[in-house]
């Protein structure tokens, strides 16, 4: 198989400019995941990689959620992978919900899943939203990671800007490791460009 930056640039999906994240951070780089996702044989060959790595931890997975828009595609292929239920939440008034007549049982083993996490903020989001309907949130998961939270098995560290708590495990398949800026410390900035949103939260 090839790296996931391979698929990732192979798909157009590696894209380099000045850019806004979903975190509110900019970045010269950017992840499109959607480019990736779109071919369905490469979803499912991710997918089924994430799996394995779940599945060899012995974590039980009931049901996999993704908060919208772009952790849908990338969850609900992993749930099928793992042969779980699949549901999402999404903001309504800026505010995380679970919708769409989505329910949740008391004690369910849930698993939150994302395209990419950067600080973690909207998978912690919507893994609160269905702790507070009484489920469990056994695992964080992602297709690929920022580098700013520390995934199972890596030699990477922690970073200080991670929402993601540490005693709840996160699987992703990679690292993409580059330099993230506060926007009112940003070097692309300062060079008179503007950030551009890409991301499912804006163009």
């Amino acid at each position: 198989m090839k790296s996931l930056e391979d698929i990732y640039r192979d798909a157009g999906a590696y894209l380099e400019g000045h850019f806004l994240l979903s975190s509110g951070k900019h970045s010269k780089f950017y992840l499109q995941s959607a480019k990736v996702l779109e071919n369905p044989k490469t979803a499912n060959l991710l997918a089924e990689k994430l799996s394995q790595m779940i599945k060899k931890s012995g974590i039980k997975v009931d049901t996999v959620c993704s908060p919208a828009l772009g952790g849908i595609l990338a969850g609900y292929e992993l749930a099928r992978a793992l042969d779980a239920r699949f549901i999402f939440t999404e903001r309504v008034d800026k505010v995380m919900t679970l919708r769409r007549g989505f329910e949740v049982k008391k004690n369910e083993n849930i698993l939150i899943c994302e395209d990419i996490i950067t600080t973690g903020g909207s998978a912690l989001e919507a893994a609160k939203v269905v702790e507070a309907d009484g489920a469990n949130i056994v695992a964080f998961a992602a297709l690929a990671n920022r580098g700013i939270c520390k995934r199972q098995d890596a030699k990477t560290e922690k970073k200080s800007q991670c929402k993601l708590p540490d005693d709840i495990p996160f699987f992703a398949l990679d690292d993409f490791t580059f330099e993230i800026y506060d926007s009112d410390n940003c070097p692309l900035c300062l060079d008179g460009t503007i950030a551009y949103k890409p991301g499912s939260r804006g163009n």
